[in-house]
């Protein structure tokens, strides 16, 4: 089992919002290196973090869930009115992929990014690092296990 951090504007798909699904594809990833990780790396079973990006003070991870289909072509990239549509994708060779991830359970409150970079176990993940844009970050089980135990910690 891996572990991963997956970020969501939460105005475009909030925690909520799966919860409410239970089940949603991961759409609109636009970024080569984070489309390798989700094709080669990321699979059925592995757990992942839910981060609200960019909402201000409601920024960080308020949620886990689960892969629960391996990576497969983004329908958005070939549809016209989608804002992620891509003219240059090809049904015959996609380039843009998402997997189907499953509501687990919603923190009892949110780890915001400041708390995050407050942490000395953190100083090297790339969520906190200035600049990383990437949507989809890998984790170690000791990292994603100590962001779920500050999530359960009284603050």
């Amino acid at each position: 089992m891996q572990y991963w951090v997956m970020k969501s504007e939460p105005g475009e798909f909030s925690l909520l919002d799966l919860k409410g699904k239970r089940r949603a594809f991961w759409d609109g990833i636009r970024n080569y290196q984070v489309r390798n990780m989700l094709r080669d790396e990321m699979r059925v079973g592995d757990r992942a973090l839910f981060y609200h990006s960019n909402a201000g003070a409601e920024t960080g991870v308020v949620g886990v869930m689960e892969v629960v289909k391996n990576a497969y072509p983004d329908a958005t990239q070939f549809d016209k009115k989608s804002k992620y549509y891509d003219a240059k994708s090809d049904y015959s060779n996609p380039r843009w992929l998402g997997v189907e991830v499953e509501f687990i359970h919603e923190l009892p409150r949110l780890v915001s990014l400041a708390e995050l970079k407050g942490e000395l176990a953190f100083q090297e993940l790339p969520l906190i690092k200035k600049g990383n844009r990437l949507s989809i970050i890998k984790l170690t089980k000791v990292q994603f296990e100590k962001i779920v135990k500050l999530a359960n910690k009284k603050v």
